[in-house]
C-alpha cells in the first residue's frame, strides 16, 4: 500500500486519501462504492474523474447515482473553466460529432476518461505530498460477494500498450498487404492495427481497431497504410509521437495529422521498405 501511495505522489498527487482495509484487498463493487462515496461526502470534490477501464466503468455510474449526479462516459478531452465547470468532450452519434457536456447544476461532476488520451507525467522522486488515512464504517463495506479463488487472466492483445503500430486501412486490406503488415510489424517490434471498415468486415478483431469507436493509442511510432484519415480514426491516434502515412491520394486527410507523408502506392512502397529495414538490420 505504501509503495502505491508514494508512486502517486511521485507522479503529481499533492494529497492521497487512503482507505486501508482487508475488504479492499480484491475488487468488490459494494465496498469500493461505499469507500468512494464516503470520500465524496467528507472531502466534497468539485469533479471526480475515473479511468474508462473495466473497473472504472463499474464504479462511476454507481457513485454518480448515489450522488444524484450525471456521468459523462469515455471522455477524450477535458477542460476546466474558471468557475469550476468541467467541459467534458466525447464522441457522439457514432463518432460523427464531438459533444461538449457541462454539468452546471450538480456537484461533483462525474466522468470517465479514455485510456491514453493524456500524456503520462514524468515521475519526480523528490516530490512530497500529504497522506491522509480514511476510514468508513464496517457495516457499509460488507459485501454479498464471496471470493472463493482468483487467478491472473492471460493478457490479451492490447494495441493501446503498443509502442510501435502498423495500421491498415481500406486501401491496404488485401491479403498480400496484410501479410506485409505483419512482417513489417515484426521487424519493428510492434503490432498490427486497423480502421473501422476492416474490423466491421471481420478481417481483424475489433480489439485491433483504432478510433473513437475502437481503441485510443499513443505509440512512439505509427505507420498508416492506405488510411484516408477519417476524423474518428485520427482522434484515436493523433497524439502519437511520430506518425508516418502512406497513401496514393495526395489530398488524404491523414496527411493533416502525419509528421511524415509519403504519396504513393502502398503495394510498391511497403515491400521496398521491408527490404530496406532487413538490409539495415543485417548490417548492424
Amino acid at each position: 500500500m505504501r509503495d502505491s501511495v508514494q508512486k502517486l505522489i511521485k507522479y503529481g498527487a499533492d494529497k492521497v486519501y487512503v482507505y486501508d482495509d482487508a475488504a479492499f484487498e480484491h475488487f468488490r463493487i459494494e465496498p469500493y462504492t461505499a469507500a468512494f462515496y464516503d470520500f465524496i461526502e467528507k472531502v466534497k470534490p468539485s469533479s471526480v474523474m475515473l479511468g474508462a477501464t473495466n473497473l472504472g466503468r463499474q464504479l462511476a455510474p454507481r457513485i454518480a447515482a448515489r450522488c444524484k449526479a450525471g456521468l459523462t462516459a469515455d471522455c477524450t478531452v477535458l477542460k476546466m473553466k474558471d468557475n469550476t465547470d468541467l467541459v467534458q468532450i466525447r464522441p457522439a452519434f457514432g463518432g460523427n460529432i464531438m459533444a461538449q457536456i457541462i454539468s452546471t447544476n450538480t456537484r461533483p461532476q462525474f466522468c470517465t476518461v479514455r485510456y491514453k488520451v493524456f500524456s503520462e507525467p514524468m515521475p519526480d522522486s523528490n516530490r512530497t505530498g500529504e497522506i491522509i488515512p480514511m476510514t468508513v464504517e464496517e457495516h457499509k463495506i460488507k459485501s454479498n460477494i464471496e471470493i472463493i479463488s482468483y487467478y491472473d487472466k492471460p493478457r490479451e492483445v492490447d494495441i493501446s500498450e503498443a509502442e510501435v503500430i502498423v495500421a491498415l486501412g481500406r486501401g491496404a486490406q488485401s491479403e498480400t498487404m496484410r501479410a506485409y503488415a505483419e512482417e513489417l510489424a515484426e521487424l519493428l517490434g510492434g503490432m498490427v492495427a486497423c480502421t473501422r471498415p476492416l474490423a466491421e468486415a471481420n478481417i481483424y478483431d475489433a480489439k485491433r481497431q483504432i478510433g473513437l469507436s475502437g481503441r485510443t493509442v499513443k505509440p512512439k511510432f505509427i505507420i498508416c497504410l492506405g488510411i484516408s484519415g477519417a476524423v474518428q480514426f485520427a482522434a484515436g491516434m493523433k497524439s502519437s509521437d511520430c506518425i508516418v502515412a502512406i497513401n496514393s491520394d495526395k489530398n488524404a486527410s491523414i496527411f493533416d495529422v502525419a509528421h511524415y507523408a509519403i504519396v504513393g502506392d502502398v503495394n510498391e512502397i511497403v515491400p521496398s521498405l521491408i527490404e530496406k529495414i532487413k538490409e539495415v538490420k543485417a548490417d548492424v
